[in-house]
């Protein structure tokens, strides 16, 4: 039986945590809402940018294009976004497991595969893996600006170009609410599901200059714009996660006090009641 003192003790450890991660909660519910802010301020432009590129590249020759063009080669990179700290639950470990799963099934096909990893779990999940590591970028999160989307689209876009890989992929966490995350696999490069929606563009459009200029200037600012895209919807994805998860911790940890303190006014009332019978035998031996 564990001792009164030692109970004491654990009840005041586990109120202390309960104190951190019902903090933790508060802060992630607060970055959320900027976080969701930013996300529906930046998914118009996102969406608007694939609708004109997509009128763009119905009107010229793709194979013009580095970004357009389909190589033959079999060698595929995957960018895979996770977050730089834990406590957010299966966050995580949902995006590591598919990506896994996603580059075996590459693998089996005949594909060459590489990795490129944003945030420190992808990191060092990665690296007791046996899978080539190219790029890594770590910290983005602490401070998320449109800067860090301009360092990895234009490093894609020159590996791209310079024919290091073939095909890229990105694997990240969609945000859909503050319960639930989606783990998405989109396909970047070759820009190849581009094609126009007459309805969305409700007409035709005049470019000037040319459509040829435009797409040099518009198919990299694409990819930056995606790869921002993602990058938010990961933060928030990744506070929603932690929320839930904090959340939870909180009722558990208040379910444990309960229970100990509980089960410490049981142990302590037996050891009164122990001391009291031990005083009355000893006062009936007396007489």
């Amino acid at each position: 039986m564990p001792s009164l003192q030692g109970l004491r003790r654990k009840i005041g450890s586990i109120k202390n945590t309960q104190k951190i991660t019902k903090a933790m909660k508060m802060v992630s519910a607060a970055k959320l809402k900027r976080a969701q802010e930013r996300i529906l301020a930046a998914r118009p432009y996102a969406k608007k940018m694939a609708v004109v590129l997509g009128s763009l590249s119905s009107r010229v020759n793709r194979q013009q294009h580095p970004l357009l063009r389909r190589s033959a080669g079999k060698r595929l990179e995957l960018l895979v976004i996770t977050s730089d700290r834990g406590l957010c639950g299966a966050f995580n470990a949902n995006i590591l497991r598919r990506a896994v799963e996603f580059l075996r099934e590459k693998q089996e096909t005949g594909y060459t595969v590489t990795v490129s990893l944003v945030g420190r779990k992808a990191r060092d999940f990665f690296r007791r893996r046996a899978w080539s590591r190219r790029q890594e970028w770590v910290g983005v999160f602490d401070r998320l600006s449109y800067e860090h989307a301009l360092d990895i689209g234009s490093d894609i876009v020159e590996n791209f170009t310079n024919g290091t890989f073939d095909e890229l992929y990105i694997v990240y966490n969609e945000f859909k609410s503050v319960i639930q995350q989606r783990v998405v696999i989109e396909k970047l490069l070759p820009l190849e599901s581009l094609e126009p929606d007459e309805g969305a563009l409700g007409g035709g459009y005049l470019f000037e200059p040319d459509e040829e200029e435009l797409l040099k200037v518009l198919l990299p600012k694409h990819l930056e714009v995606q790869a921002f895209h993602a990058l938010m919807e990961s933060a928030a994805a990744e506070l929603g996660a932690r929320m839930a998860a904090m959340d939870g911790a909180t009722r558990n940890a208040g379910e444990l006090i309960k229970k100990l303190t509980l089960y410490y006014n049981k142990t302590r009332q037996a050891a009164i009641t122990k001391e009291l019978m031990d005083i009355v035998g000893g006062a009936e031996v007396l007489r």
